[in-house]
């Protein structure tokens, strides 16, 4: 189960829940052995944001110290000079996946440098390993962890209650941890270094969410959501004597302890019928605030009320802003403003439709008002302006009726958090992002404040499937909750996610070899259809037509000049079509469910691959046959794909630990493979730009390789491997999608489950040194040769053309460069599959490493749009170096 999905309708938008599953894998036997590192640097492809943000800290004593934790890509740092987010879990390994996600995080009040994340992804079987703590002494920058004896839930329904976490402020090697499963209160004595169970705590939880799911996911009991301290009860090195804890218990949802622990008891009189979210304290009036929901969250809840617990005499008073007849939603996302004792804020968490609600009290929950409120309905009038220009997509493309409106102010906005230093600071999490304002308290005085994302460097996408085509934008993605996007600049935010349609998560994407602007992309979606095209790289979008029983997106290929696909999609068998979609023949000869692909040269040819056999189709998809190719992996975690520019040229990577697993290779158009004995394990397999002085291209994976995992790279063939990542740059789980850069020697972008694209570029000198790769010297074959010139579409002022170069001659070539003029004043807009330069009428056309090697009666082939004006004549002569070639 190499990308499994938890899909429900309602959660179209729910950024991280829908995020991809990686398969459970063999745990670790011992840490990796150092491997040199050829040095990278590694980056995300810019998008900000795309997930859940469950959570945000402040720290109580140093200004500008603020944390973010993620449901499944880590935690992050803020940085004040940058306005930007620092990734920290990057060093979380493959072995250790679950590590990644986050669900809870604590800073330490006392001793600012330390700072402490409770990690684990998943409580059932979906996540192999347990929880653990890790706890950092320089602010996240290196972590050390402490096992648990029990697993940990980052991407678990209730995860956005809490923090589960807590650090004593009087006596800061105090820790207290609230777990699931019935595991209850654990707590560290010895500054989170080891732990043991508060076993005299009454109450271990019992709220699940459906207790039928058989899964384990929402049937799991939802425990310890939360411990707050009320520090005006300790002094300096002593240990705070009241503790307040939030209990997943409908009917007993908070507990205290007055003596540190030793003894605890249910807080009388507490309201009953709801899970207490959040708990937070203002010391300075003695107020405990609470916000309850019917449900654990964070997209479900139909009712929910406000309650502040005054501590000194134990009175309760509903403070809801509004009855609970007009609830249907959950309050969560509390805070109070620490310069301003007083004022307190909630958010109504799982209020869909038509928009998140935000509520703001400066009289302790006396009166309330609201971010935005009905004028006639269903017009409303906003408190705040929001301004999205740096996440442009947050809009979703959207033109909602009202009372909607886009961009949203949010949903599943369970974090919310005033900075305790500057009251006209607060900071919020949605599904997709982290919101922001920095002139909050114009609230109060009839302004408007400004909300804009905040949440550059938090990058939160699971990773489908990758594509760097060799012209047009560098780099299309294939992503979970947010579709994907078409970057054509790697360091700035696209303006919009694929849309017409918009997926709610793409599964697979792919483009035309030889006419990259022909692409094609798969996903799901509650209602409309599952596959669409593009005509222009993925720039603009149109829907095909589904066949019938089609559930999901799976896996699709494009032919190598895009004149057909071939579709293996969820619910439906595979079928293929000529044209764009509108109409799908079912395929004969293989299983529904194989993944496919397409050959990069023969534009007929497809392969498939299901349950340890290898397909084969060469009349387009209609008809496949099963490879007489034996020992390949018996299982469905696999990936391979055809190589650029070699007929029937594929690698195929996958398997898992109680079986065959690793790398194989077939010159023979898949009737053969061989395994490479030098990869013990391998999941993904992608190329890139040659090597300079190399023919054939470069060849990415994420793989096991001399005992080490790791992302590598290989110039020869897969005869020895680099390592080019190192154990601070992990991101977990990178099973999904690999691809190398055709135009950028080096450069590799890395699919991550919840840390976004990830993308290298190296320093070598040998593939170029000049970071946009190595360029071959001007090759001089000789040699006859033999030019077809193939005008393929023209319209009113352009055209499209294909150009065929065959070797005639009786040897081979090394490198290859084909110069022609036009004589209509023709200009090449746009070149693929070689390099071009054009100065007047002078065209050059180079080979880009993979296809310079022409065997003697062999071809290679490339193609190009152009512009064009009074005539479009074919050019007259084309040269091969010095060499005329004939012209056909």
């Amino acid at each position: 189960m190499r990308r499994t999905r938890i899909l429900t309708a309602a959660l179209a938008l729910a950024a991280g829940l829908l995020a991809g599953t990686p398969p459970v894998l063999a745990a670790g036997s011992a840490p990796p052995k150092p491997l040199a590192a050829e040095s990278y640097t590694w980056k995300n492809a810019r998008i900000d944001g795309g997930g859940f943000v469950p959570g945000i800290v402040f720290n109580r004593k140093e200004k500008n110290l603020a944390y973010a934790r993620t449901d499944i890509g880590g935690a992050y740092r803020w940085q004040q000079s940058s306005k930007t987010w620092t990734p920290l879990l990057d060093s979380v390994g493959w072995a250790n996946w679950g590590h990644t996600g986050v669900v809870s995080l604590a800073s330490d009040s006392v001793d600012p440098n330390r700072v402490y994340a409770a990690v684990g992804t998943y409580t059932n079987s979906w996540d192999p390993g347990n929880g653990a703590v890790m706890r950092s002494a320089d602010r996240g920058a290196s972590w050390q962890r402490t096992d648990l004896p029990f697993k940990l839930g980052g991407n678990m329904p209730g995860r956005g209650m809490g923090e589960r976490l807590a650090v004593d402020p009087n006596r800061n090697s105090v820790l207290y941890l609230g777990a699931p499963s019935g595991k209850g209160l654990w707590r560290s004595t010895d500054s989170g270094v080891t732990w043991s169970q508060v076993a005299n705590f009454p109450n271990v939880g019992n709220y699940v969410a459906d207790p039928s799911d058989t899964s384990g996911y929402t049937s799991d009991n939802q425990g310890i959501v939360w411990v707050t301290f009320d520090e005006s009860t300790g002094t300096s090195g002593s240990a705070t004597k009241t503790i307040y804890v939030g209990v997943a218990d409908t009917d007993n949802a908070v507990y205290r302890s007055t003596d540190a622990g030793a003894t605890w008891s249910r807080l009388a009189g507490q309201p009953t019928g709801y899970l207490a979210h959040k708990g937070v304290l203002d010391t300075v009036n003695g107020r405990l605030y609470i916000a309850y929901s019917d449900k654990g969250g964070p997209y479900d809840g139909g009712k929910g009320r406000l309650y502040r617990y005054t501590t000194a005499t134990g009175t309760w008073t509903d403070i809801s802003p509004v009855a609970e007849t007009d609830t249907y939603y959950g309050f969560s996302g509390l805070t109070v403003d620490r310069q301003r004792p007083g004022t307190v804020m909630a958010t109504a968490y799982s209020s869909w439709w038509p928009d998140t609600q935000i509520f703001r009290s400066t009289d302790s929950g006396g009166t309330w008002t609201k971010a935005w409120d009905y004028t006639s309905y269903p017009d409303r009038q906003n408190r705040y302006t929001m301004d999205v220009s740096s996440s442009p997509w947050l809009t979703w493309g959207a033109n909602p009726s009202p009372p909607e409106q886009t961009p949203k102010l949010g949903w599943m906005t369970e974090s919310l958090e005033i900075d305790p230093f500057d009251s006209n600071r607060m900071m919020y999490g949605t599904g997709a992002t982290v919101y922001g304002t920095e002139n909050l308290t114009e609230w109060d005085s009839g302004g408007k404040f400004t909300i804009k994302p905040m949440v550059q460097g938090l990058e939160e996408t699971a990773v489908n499937d990758l594509a760097s085509p060799p012209a047009g934008a560098p780099l299309l993605s294939a992503l979970g909750d947010i579709g994907g996007f078409r970057h054509t600049d790697l360091a700035k935010v696209p303006s919009m996610m694929f849309t017409s349609p918009n997926f709610t998560t793409t599964t697979s994407l792919d483009f035309a070899e030889s006419n990259p602007n022909t692409v094609v992309r798969t996903g799901n979606l509650d209602s409309g259809p599952h596959v669409a095209f593009s005509t222009d790289n993925g720039a603009n979008w149109f829907a095909g037509t589904d066949p019938s029983g089609v559930s999901g997106g799976g896996t699709v290929a494009a032919a190598a000049d895009g004149s057909r696909f071939v579709w293996s999609p969820a619910g439906a068998g595979v079928h293929h079509t000529t044209g764009f979609g509108t109409s799908w023949s079912a395929s004969s000869g293989i299983p529904a469910g194989a993944v496919v692909e397409s050959d990069r040269v023969d534009a007929k040819t497809f392969y498939g691959f299901k349950s340890g056999r290898f397909y084969v189709s060469s009349d387009g998809g209609a008809t496949f046959t099963a490879s007489p190719a034996t020992g390949l992996p018996s299982g469905d975690s696999v990936r391979f794909q055809a190589v650029p520019g070699t007929k029937g040229d594929i690698w195929l990577a996958g398997g898992a630990s109680d079986g065959a697993y690793g790398l194989w290779h077939s010159t023979d158009g898949g009737a053969s493979f061989t395994k490479l004995s030098g990869v013990e394990q391998a999941d993904t397999i992608g190329f890139g730009k040659a090597a300079a002085g190399a023919s054939y291209q470069t060849l990415y994976t994420s793989a096991k390789i001399a005992g080490v995992r790791g992302i590598f790279r290989s110039t020869d063939r897969g005869a020895s491997w680099t390592r080019i990542n190192d154990d601070a740059h992990q991101w977990g789980w990178t099973g999904a999608a690999i691809t190398g850069d055709p135009r950028v020697y080096g450069r590799v972008y890395v699919a991550t489950n919840g840390r976004g694209v990830i993308y290298g570029d190296t320093s070598d000198a040998g593939g170029g040194g000049d970071g946009g790769g190595g360029t071959d010297p001007t090759p001089s074959p000789t040699g006859a040769c033999a030019v077809t010139y193939t005008i393929t579409n023209q319209w009113s002022g352009g055209f499209q053309a294909d150009v065929k170069l065959a070797n005639t001659g009786t040897s081979a070539w090394s490198g290859w460069s084909l110069s022609w003029a036009f004589t209509g004043g023709q200009t090449v807009s746009q070149l693929w599959n070689a390099e071009y330069a054009q100065s007047g009428a002078s065209v050059t056309a180079k080979n880009i490493g993979w296809n310079g090697t022409v065997a003697a009666g062999s071809s290679v082939s490339f193609g190009f749009t152009g512009n064009w004006s009074g005539t479009n004549a074919k050019p007259a002569a084309f040269k091969l170096g010095e060499q005329t070639c004939a012209v056909n």
